[in-house]
């Protein structure tokens, strides 16, 4: 823009007004492209990570379909000459403290706390039980170290020359090891589940007296890998069997040995859940490492898979779909085409914008009722109401986007609508997308 600005000069200027006309939509263009990198960098830097439209305009709701809010209040019509509403006292109010609960399942040790003396203090008699005061605190036992020894007595027979009568060993996660399976899947777990990183295991082991190299740990936990390596290609053989996969990457930074900067690789993650439409499988979901996000790549994780795979508009995906004829279906996600709107309307508060976001609010309460029904009772619903508010809101982008200028944000959010517009209306065929 700096540029643009200092090569416009008022003895430069064009007379000719079509191309004066040409050169006002292009910098506005270029302005709401600047609007919108900015506003995206507040939004990365102080914002929150959240789409919902009660945080855009009152009376919107949020996209996640188990996360709708009912009961906003549309804003009054606006009014230059009158002043500006307070807050309702309502939306001031702070949430309340979750002071936390006792559940019921949680061991109960009790421990009951006798007077010194049960006599009475005027005639010396015995005192009677009247009633008794309870009281509950959280408590936590430390998790502790121990040695397990385990003792596998010989026996033989006096009388006889035959052999020595011994148990056999039990198995051991790692042979001849110090650690115990419960040990290794402590440090398994505090590393993955909850992010302890190994170094700070080993200095909490330190704590209590037990002095390891994080290598020992390394190795610990490479181990447990090596054992649950074949669950793990079960998983992800079972997942990529389903009729219908999720599938999405995310960048995942790596540091190599000798390396003074980290590469970027990447982490697909596939997924699998019958739960909204009653399906018989359980929801799975299995990660697999790769150094890139080419089409060869998820070409190479998905060879064999037919049926529909869920996405966002990533080309990958699409060529995959174009390498198999047909076998794949996809599916595309519904939620950014949304999103690019919802940028949109963040940093122009476009009026085209914010209705694109009320139409799809419709089409997701009506998601919501039917979450849970079998596929056919979706699918239904779907025909005779979703059908008919995809299909307007498919005729209100095509109208628009011919008075838009094409290199604008709006424009190239009812693009990526309309280009995608096959995928993204896949549920109205078929009940089991989501």
């Amino acid at each position: 823009m700096y540029r643009s600005i200092m090569a416009i000069r008022p003895d430069a200027l064009p007379t000719d007004p079509a191309a004066l006309t040409e050169m006002v939509l292009a910098l506005d263009v270029e302005n709401e492209k600047l609007r919108v990198a900015m506003q995206t960098l507040k939004e990365m830097i102080f914002g929150k990570r959240s789409e919902r439209l009660a945080t855009l305009v009152a009376e919107q709701l949020a996209l996640e379909l188990d996360d709708l809010e009912t009961g906003a209040t549309p804003p009054a019509t606006a009014n230059d000459d009158a002043p500006a509403a307070k807050p309702s006292d309502k939306l001031r109010q702070k949430a309340r403290r979750n002071i936390g609960a006792l559940p019921k399942h949680l061991l109960r040790c009790e421990q009951v706390l006798e007077p010194e003396a049960t006599a009475c203090p005027c005639c010396q008699g015995q005192l009677h039980k009247i009633g008794e005061d309870v009281s509950e605190v959280l408590d936590v036992i430390p998790a502790i170290l121990r040695v397990l020894r385990t003792i596998r007595p010989k026996y033989t027979c006096r009388g006889c020359a035959d052999g020595v009568v011994q148990v056999k060993a039990l198995p051991r996660l790692i042979e001849s090891g110090m650690a115990s399976t419960a040990l290794v899947t402590h440090v398994v777990v505090s590393k993955f589940a909850w992010y302890l990183p190994l170094y700070r295991q080993v200095q909490i082991l330190a704590g209590q007296g037990v002095h390891l190299d994080r290598s020992t740990l390394a190795g610990w936990v490479k181990r447990a890998a090596w054992w649950l390596k074949s669950l793990y290609e079960l998983q992800l053989r079972t997942i990529q069997a389903a009729p219908r996969v999720f599938c999405d990457e995310t960048p995942m930074p790596v540091l190599d040995p000798g390396r003074h900067r980290t590469r970027i690789c990447q982490f697909w993650a596939h997924a699998m859940d019958d739960r909204p439409w009653g399906g018989p499988s359980p929801p799975a979901v299995a990660y697999v490492f790769a150094d890139g996000r080419g089409t060869e790549e998820i070409a190479g994780q998905l060879t064999g898979f037919s049926g529909i795979l869920q996405v966002d508009g990533y080309a990958a995906y699409k060529a995959l779909a174009c390498d198999h004829g047909g076998a794949i279906q996809l599916a595309f996600c519904l939620a950014h085409a949304r999103r690019k709107f919802v940028e949109v309307f963040k940093t122009t508060q476009s009026p085209f914008a914010r209705e694109v976001i009320e139409r799809l609010r419709a089409v997701y309460a009506i998601e919501a009722e039917i979450r849970g029904n079998s596929a056919e009772q979706r699918l239904a619903t779907r025909r005779t109401r979703s059908a008919a508010l995809m299909a307007a809101l498919k005729a209100r982008l095509t109208e628009i986007v011919g008075q838009l200028f094409s290199q604008s944000k709006l424009a190239e959010a009812i693009n990526y609508a309309l280009n995608h517009w096959d995928g993204l209306t896949l549920f109205l065929r078929d009940g089991r997308v989501e």
